[in-house]
């Protein structure tokens, strides 16, 4: 059973999308749990915040989605930094669900893939859109 990742409450605002304020609200009014951890930040809960960005992308239809928090510069949109929100799995493929903002991508890999990355929902995970030509990326500065 994989461990249920945990997030700073920047982090998980930066990955909503909204201020530190706003996802500080959301946990204050029980619209996502979280708890108090060592040095007593607050650490919301992955799996809780999986549910909320699915809840938020369906509040807030077509809206545009940018690349990622926390990512190199792109030429190309095609990485979008989202949670993972739900895996099936068989004995051989796995089908991964991920919320980017708005954007749900389905991903079909194989389980020892889902397995070595540790995917589960709330896991932050990017949906990678492979193109036909090249991008250029540089490191973040």
């Amino acid at each position: 059973m994989p461990v249920v990742p945990e997030y700073r409450i920047s982090y998980a605002a930066e990955l909503m999308g909204v201020s530190d304020d706003t996802m500080r609200r959301w946990v204050e009014a029980g619209r996502v749990r979280s708890r108090q951890g060592p040095g007593g930040r607050r650490l919301v809960d992955g799996e809780d915040l999986a549910r909320l960005a699915v809840e938020l992308a369906e509040e807030r239809p077509g809206q545009s989605g940018d690349a990622s928090p926390r990512s190199a510069a792109r030429s190309a949109r095609n990485h979008f930094v989202g949670i993972v929100t739900k895996v099936t799995t068989d004995a051989v493929a796995a089908q991964v669900e991920i919320q980017a903002g708005p954007h749900r991508f389905v991903s079909l890999i194989t389980r020892e893939a889902v397995d070595e990355l540790g995917l589960a929902p709330g896991v932050v995970a990017a949906a990678v859109v492979k193109a036909t030509n090249v991008g250029v990326e540089v490191p973040s500065r």
